[in-house]
């Protein structure tokens, strides 16, 4: 791929040989952002583990204690008083039968996170070979199939993240916004790093954390030094 002088430039700030700290990573994530917009700055996380194994998945939730800078659209299955309490709570979008029509006729996807009352779970259930693909099946793991609804909801306008691994058991997440600066990313990035520490699975053999990546959208990547993660 052929790439422009201004991502040249700044690919020449990382040292491709180098696992930097923390710190260091998050600065040069900053100084690498080469867009007009304000880039995103994700963690691109590969584990030792097997995602095909049902006791090697890691996944989970955390807030973020800076947010990711991104408005976050929050549709929610309820009906009755935790409907009410769902569109206090700030959810842009609340229902039940209805939003699943709108989505199977419409393929309506306006929306970035699905929460879900228990009972409403097999209403969900029927869009669920269309929501599991996207990564928006509600999951009682990531908090997002609860009668607690106002709190779900609030923690998720809060900068709450999902995080989960892919087929290549690498998990990616973003981590705020270049405009963040350097110190507030650490801040997101050290939350997000002890969250999927503590969700080592029991079965999991050898290094854990193979490799942590850094980069803002149309940035290069930086490597981030995981032995120093695991003794944070």
């Amino acid at each position: 791929m052929k790439r422009g002088k201004k991502y040249r430039a700044k690919a020449q700030l990382v040292d491709n040989t180098m696992l930097y700290d923390t710190a260091e990573a998050c600065d040069l994530a900053v100084k690498t952002a080469v867009a007009k917009f304000d880039e995103t700055v994700e963690a691109h996380i590969r584990l030792g583990v097997d995602s095909r194994h049902a006791d090697q998945q890691v996944r989970g939730a955390v807030i973020l204690p800076h947010g990711t800078g991104k408005q976050v659209r929050v549709l929610v299955f309820a009906k009755g008083d935790k409907a009410v309490e769902a569109e206090q709570a700030g959810a842009e979008y609340v229902g039940a039968e209805e939003l699943v029509t709108k989505i199977q006729s419409e393929n309506w996807f306006e929306f970035d996170v699905v929460v879900a009352t228990p009972d409403m779970m097999g209403v969900v259930g029927r869009i669920g070979r269309v929501l599991g693909p996207k990564g928006l099946m509600p999951n009682p793991r990531a908090g997002t199939v609860t009668m607690d609804i106002a709190n779900a909801v609030e923690e998720i306008k809060a900068g709450k993240i999902e995080y989960r691994l892919d087929r290549a058991n690498i998990i990616h997440v973003p981590i705020g916004k270049v405009s963040f600066g350097a110190e507030k990313l650490a801040d997101n990035f050290k939350t997000l790093m002890n969250a999927v520490i503590r969700a080592k699975p029991a079965a999991a053999k050898g290094t854990y954390l193979r490799s942590v990546t850094l980069a803002c959208t149309m940035g290069p990547g930086i490597k981030v030094n995981a032995q120093r993660l695991t003794e944070q």
